[in-house]
């Protein structure tokens, strides 16, 4: 009977011990989520610097039932106007490609134009001058 009820202790405090590692999983499983969540919003807002992060109170900040923040663009259109150094100037997710650099003007060599070609580009040179 006493190794019974030492048993049915032991076991009650291994369950509770289990409970209490699983819950405190789970807080770090949200916690980990919500920074990820943070980051995504983050780069599609235009931070330039995801340390900027850091300044944001955590606590404060909820998941909605389907894993998304909840008002996270309000959240980051705040910091953009309270910190707007931590954002680049366009707020686009996509990254703008730098536009092709201008070829330099060719020389017309009258060897490579047809005939016609040669009379307008020589009328067109007399008319200049």
């Amino acid at each position: 009977m006493i190794d019974e009820a030492i048993s049915s202790e032991n076991w009650q405090a291994r369950a509770e011990m289990a409970e209490a590692a699983l819950s405190r999983v789970q807080a770090e499983a949200e916690v980990r989520l919500i920074q990820a969540e943070l980051k995504a919003e983050a780069v599609r807002a235009g931070m330039i610097d995801l340390d900027g992060l850091k300044l944001l109170n955590v606590d404060d900040i909820r998941l909605s039932e389907t894993g998304e923040l909840v008002e996270a663009e309000k959240l980051f259109s705040k910091l953009k106007r309270t910190k707007p150094w931590l954002f680049s100037q366009s707020s686009s997710s996509s990254v703008a490609a730098n536009p092709p650099l201008p070829e330099a003007p060719r020389a017309l060599h009258a060897n490579d134009l047809s005939h016609e070609e040669w009379i307008s580009a020589r009328a067109a040179l007399v008319r200049r001058r």
